[in-house]
């Protein structure tokens, strides 16, 4: 089955598991926040994704941590400030079978589609 990992008020997250119901794809959707984001699960994400593709440096989060946490990053370093802080997280995060894919840009939803189905 198709897991869906993010927030549940991302708005990125939202348009994906909404258009995931469109498309009638089954899936289950693990909350971030609701759900757990633990040392385990980062470190899958990390091995199958790389910390540099879901370390997300561009929104707030990042901005508002101070100067020691955001310099000298490396994989083991970003796992721990994205696991203490999930909206770090570029979302939404998606597994099936040990597959893990990033992202629900509109150019890649017919792929995303066909994997999950296949």
């Amino acid at each position: 089955m198709l897991t869906i990992y993010g927030i549940k008020n991302c708005d990125t997250v939202k348009k994906a598991r909404k258009w995931l119901e469109a498309e009638g794809v089954d899936h289950r959707f693990h909350d971030f926040r609701a759900d757990g984001l633990d040392d385990a699960l980062m470190a899958r994400f990390v091995d199958a994704l790389g910390w540099e593709a879901l370390l997300n440096t561009r929104g707030t989060t990042w901005r508002k941590l101070p100067d020691v946490d955001r310099t000298g990053v490396d994989a083991q370093k970003a796992a721990a400030l994205m696991v203490a802080n999930e909206a770090l997280v570029k979302r939404p995060v998606w597994e099936k079978g040990g597959d893990f894919r990033l992202g629900f840009a509109p150019k890649e939803q017919e792929a995303i589609k066909a994997w999950a189905r296949a």
